[in-house]
């Protein structure tokens, strides 16, 4: 079975200070990994802020080019010369944001986005089958077009708003949903109900789901396969529990370290513990480094010697 997505050796890099200064950022470096080859599955970025997590999501959606390497979805480029052939792939890949409220326009009723969406991607104008593609994706979050027609953004809970916004996404029939952070915005006690939801949408509806996140902890639930990034870079991948159970990768180690120290919950950067040498963070992500497949089947970057 060929994967449904395949990212291959991608690259993005930015100016920075204006063009004409030739100083540059390299967001993304090198980055490959396939989603979907096996079935559907729930394939977890996981990062800081400024990993290039939300880059990556972005390449993947079109909506940056990368500098170098290719993205392939269902054996064809993400890159589309006409608006017949943007709007296929946009059908097949949807996303869903960070914030729920900002996705939606706060004077506009949020059934107006669904019914917008079904005319557009699946071609309807009659009101009624419409309505019927709009409470059938609804229905598949759990709510219905009764709960949600004729009220705005702000009259629904962020719980409610971003199951909406999922059931919006849902309506072309996807094949491949990409979640960036879906449950930051949300209330500490609804974010199971969404991280629930996506695993309802791959084990029921066949989706293959990009979860973009910084939390260990929903990462560990709901995720097949992961990647681990830092400053651009892949530094560990493979079986989601494998990793986060033991990580190799000193950043991984970090990441989990601090996850479970209350002496860094909150804070704005990382600490390392006590056991870890923090000299090595500085070289173990290295671009001279390689990624090297373990005997656990899992690849780690390895320091430049």
């Amino acid at each position: 079975m060929s994967a449904l997505l395949e990212v291959r050796g991608v690259s993005k890099v930015f100016p920075i200070g204006g063009v004409l200064s030739g100083r540059q950022m390299r967001a993304v470096d090198d980055v490959s990994f396939s989603v979907g080859e096996a079935g559907p599955e729930i394939f977890t970025i996981i990062g800081e802020s400024g990993s290039g997590k939300t880059t990556l999501a972005r390449m993947i959606l079109g909506l940056e080019h990368p500098t170098s390497g290719d993205i392939i979805f269902e054996g064809q480029p993400v890159t589309h010369p006409n608006r017949a052939l943007r709007l296929k792939f946009m059908g097949k890949v949807q996303p869903v944001f960070q914030n729920p409220f900002e996705a939606f326009n706060p004077l506009k009723r949020v059934d107006g986005y669904l019914a917008s969406t079904a005319r557009q991607f699946l071609g309807l104008r009659d009101a009624a089958s419409i309505d019927a593609a709009m409470d059938g994706a609804l229905q598949k979050v759990g709510l219905s077009l009764a709960e949600v027609k004729g009220r705005y953004p702000h009259e629904l809970s962020g719980g409610q708003l971003q199951r909406v916004a999922i059931a919006r996404a849902l309506i072309p029939n996807p094949s491949l949903l990409i979640a960036d952070e879906p449950v930051s915005m949300v209330d500490a006690s609804l974010r199971m109900a969404i991280v629930n939801l996506l695993r309802d949408l791959r084990d029921n509806f066949g989706v293959c789901v990009i979860y973009i996140t910084h939390d260990l902890a929903t990462a560990y639930y709901i995720s097949d396969r992961l990647v681990i990034m830092q400053r651009g870079l892949i530094v560990e991948m493979g079986v989601a529990r494998q990793i986060l159970d033991a990580p190799q990768h000193p950043y991984s180690r970090l990441l989990k370290a601090s996850v479970l120290s209350p002496e860094t919950f909150g804070g704005a950067a990382l600490a390392p513990p006590p056991d870890l040498d923090a000299s090595s963070l500085a070289t173990s992500a290295s671009p001279a480094g390689a990624l090297v497949v373990q005997a656990d089947g899992r690849a780690v970057r390895l320091p430049s010697s």
